[in-house]
């Protein structure tokens, strides 16, 4: 039985769908009822998540956009609303990780390319995204940061900005809309198990694994969990909060 009976008959967007956290985000809210925009950089990937939503009896349609283009994130939004009549949901999840290094060591290219994907990004959607949900009554938006947008760290500094960025855009959109009904969170998750991650020696690992109070590392469907509770109604007197997920990696 659900626990989301809220979702059905409402229209989600939701951004980096095509893999990991996004993928896993679109899954659930299309079995627990919505219909589901699956926007992605990669058309291949917004393809096999909304024919794998289709084929489990879901509503989803695929949409290619590079959301660091205004433009084609305005053409996403307006395509949901098209196809759908309305939006009630967003999950605003694209993201890169950047160029590593001290910060006279990034490459400027490097760093204008991560706050327009990780940052600029999330304006662009919450600025098209909120007066569609203005019309439809209300509506619920999470926007993915990470640890790193309440921590710092020395060497990811394109990444560190813009998530923190992130945070702030976050804060100030739950403001500044509550009273038209719309709630914005954010999501903050630890280290996620990925081929990535994976690929890594085994110190390495280790090393990063211990830096969680848990000792291991998150999953998508534990941080698509976290997500699906704060687009719901079940947490309607949540907004502008910074939700980890984190296995305890910034109580230290």
């Amino acid at each position: 039985m659900s626990i989301y009976e809220d979702f059905a008959g409402k229209t989600a967007l939701v951004t980096g769908a095509g893999s990991g956290i996004g993928k896993t985000t679109a899954l659930r809210l299309a079995e627990e009822g919505a219909q589901v925009l699956c926007v992605d950089v990669v058309q291949s990937g917004a393809n096999a998540v909304a024919d794998e939503i289709a084929a489990a009896g879901g509503e989803a349609t695929p949409f290619v956009a590079d959301v660091a283009d205004s433009v084609q994130v305005k053409a996403a939004v307006d395509f949901a609303v098209y196809t759908y009549g309305k939006l009630d949901l967003a999950f605003n999840n694209a993201g890169i990780g950047g160029p590593n290094g001290l910060l006279a060591d990034i490459d400027i290219a490097g760093y204008r390319r991560t706050i327009d994907v990780d940052m600029n990004s999330v304006f662009y959607c919450m600025f098209y995204e909120i007066p569609h949900m203005i019309k439809a009554g209300g509506g619920s938006i999470v926007n993915t940061s990470s640890i790193y947008g309440l921590i710092g760290t020395a060497t990811s500094v394109p990444y560190v900005t813009a998530k923190h960025g992130v945070t702030g855009l976050t804060k100030a959109a739950a403001i500044g809309y509550a009273h038209q009904n719309i709630r914005v969170n954010s999501i903050h998750p630890g280290v996620i198990e990925t081929a990535l991650i994976g690929a890594l020696d085994e110190a390495s690992r280790e090393e990063l694994m211990n830096r969680h109070a848990q000792g291991r590392f998150g999953t998508d469907d534990e941080v698509a969990e976290a997500v699906l509770f704060l687009l719901s109604d079940r947490s309607s007197f949540t907004s502008g909060t910074q939700f980890t997920v984190d296995g305890g990696y910034t109580s230290h």
